[in-house]
């Protein structure tokens, strides 16, 4: 039987909308082009799904890079690639250091569901590597031209920064208008993130080709 979200107006003041399903494919599918991402909140908790108001974002137009990235990044210190190696990107991600976190909400259950969503051609990642080092990865959704951003890690210096700047530039040249963030922290908000009210987002997400190939836009 197939998924069925509530609407994205019944969410919770912090935007809490449902509680427990699965992260098969199908259901990440449907959550994804409706504007609701899954969250683990607890272990103690089941799955719980959210569709904030305001929801973040980047503006491609808008995203800002400061001078002293930008003449680093000139340099070409790392080479960039896009799905080379997902788990490896994915496990780095989970294992990354946050300030002000306890823990870290990318469960195996998180892993396993965006793993298959990869296999699906649904999710994407973006690696920096040095030296032949994964030093840096970002990983997301790309549902057709419905792209988030999910998570960062970096063993160098202002390597996940690279990965996203790279992903940026990616979008723009396939004619791309936003990165959905789904919340702004201090990094994406230094970089040009914002906040948005959720109806306004909706509307941009209505808009989208949910049916173009991955490899249309990354190239794999």
């Amino acid at each position: 039987m197939p998924v069925k979200f509530p609407d994205v107006k019944f969410a919770s003041e912090d935007g809490l909308l449902a509680v427990g399903g699965s992260l098969e494919p199908e259901v990440l599918i449907e959550a994804y082009t409706h504007g609701i991402f899954p969250w683990p909140v607890s272990k103690e908790l089941p799955l719980t799904w959210f569709a904030p108001d305001p929801r973040g974002l980047i503006k491609l137009k808008n995203f800002h890079i400061p001078r002293s990235l930008g003449k680093f990044l000139k340099k070409k210190p790392f080479q960039m690639s896009f799905n080379q190696d997902f788990e490896a990107v994915i496990y780095s991600c989970a294992q990354q250091k946050r300030k002000h976190e306890a823990g870290t909400w990318i469960n195996s259950e998180i892993i396993e569901g965006y793993k298959k969503l990869f296999h699906k051609g649904k999710a994407y990642r973006v690696e920096a590597y040095l030296d032949g080092e994964l030093v840096g990865g970002l990983y997301g959704v790309c549902i057709g031209e419905i792209i988030s951003g999910e998570s960062m890690f970096h063993s160098k210096t202002n390597a996940s920064k690279a990965c996203l700047a790279h992903l940026v530039e990616t979008l723009k040249e396939a004619g791309l208008r936003f990165l959905d963030t789904q919340m702004v922290t201090p990094v994406v908000e230094s970089l040009g993130g914002e906040e948005i009210p959720r109806d306004e987002f909706m509307k941009m997400l209505e808009r989208l080709d949910t049916s173009r190939p991955r490899g249309d836009i990354f190239g794999s």
